[in-house]
């Protein structure tokens, strides 16, 4: 039997499906198999970091099919400085325990959470939380801190995104 491509899907797709779904709901179709992908990923770096590190995965939206999104999951020492369609772990050696830091959702939906806060359902309460610690800068305190930084170090001062 003949697979078709994730080109081809997207696109009929597109051609059936009027686009209805809200940033945050395109996030969540996002997610198949999300769980088992960050366990290898943790796996897969125990073997090259010997300390704690943080296992970030990067949201990716597709140029030209726009209802094609792909995690891309990878690790580093360092904590990473928070961005948007990130995803931040933080595996820690000595318990052998992965403790989930943040995410931030892509910026329409930071931008569409921000200008709705007020209507906000409980279950993406938790979300909300982290787009506005992203926005006033408390997580980018957050990654200076873990990181041993300075807090005005020039490498990420002024990074604080303030939605519109």
């Amino acid at each position: 039997m003949k697979r078709e491509t994730v080109g081809k899907v997207a696109t009929d797709l597109l051609v059936k499906q009027p686009e209805t779904t809200s940033p945050i709901e395109q996030m969540r179709e996002s997610l198949t198999d999300y769980e088992k992908n960050v366990i290898e990923c943790v796996e897969r770096y125990k073997k090259s970091f010997y300390g704690d590190f943080y296992v970030v995965v990067l949201t990716k939206n597709e140029r030209l099919l726009t209802n094609v999104f792909r995690n891309y999951f990878f690790a580093r020492t360092s904590c990473p400085t928070p961005e948007w369609d990130q995803t931040v772990y933080k595996y820690k050696r000595k318990d052998d325990s992965l403790v989930f830091m943040w995410t931030v959702p892509s910026k329409d939906a930071c931008e569409y959470l921000l200008r709705n806060a007020n209507d906000v359902v409980e279950s993406e309460q938790l979300l909300l939380r982290y787009v506005v610690a992203f926005n006033d800068g408390t997580l980018l305190r957050l990654a200076k801190e873990l990181n041993n930084e300075k807090k005005e170090s020039v490498e990420l001062q002024g990074f604080t995104w303030k939605g519109s």
